[in-house]
């Protein structure tokens, strides 16, 4: 039976599962190895985030679209990221907490693909 997005506990959860998808993955996969050499620091800061975007606990620090913005990314490549997310949420859990977890990484996800493009001249596909 699934249960809610409820704890920190929760979001550990989560923010492994999905991101050993995403370093899996054939498309984003290789984005992430690109600059990610350790994979424990951006595991922590994404509990950071997640808690603090889901149960509005301090503690997270940074600018995420920064991080993003000179990395080589298109439509499809937040599309994917949307799938796998969706996906890992959907293996564990159901409910409020974790359809708002999914409506702000669509959020963000647009966001940032919207950003990117309108930096970019309007182009689907980031050229770096």
């Amino acid at each position: 039976m699934k249960t809610d997005i409820n704890n920190f506990e929760d979001i550990v959860w989560l923010v492994d599962s999905f991101y050993s998808k995403v370093q899996s993955d054939d498309l984003i996969g290789p984005v992430f190895d690109a600059v990610i050499d350790d994979w424990e620091p951006h595991l922590e800061k994404m509990y950071k985030f997640w808690n603090a975007a889901l149960f509005g606990i301090a503690g997270f620090k940074g600018n995420p679209f920064a991080r993003h913005e000179p990395l080589s990314l298109g439509k499809a490549h937040f599309d994917r990221w949307l799938v796998l997310f969706h996906k890992t949420i959907d293996e564990k859990y159901a409910g409020a907490m974790a359809a708002l977890a999914k409506k702000k990484a669509e959020l963000m996800a647009e966001m940032f693909l919207n950003r990117i493009q309108n930096m970019k001249g309007g182009t689907d596909t980031v050229i770096v």
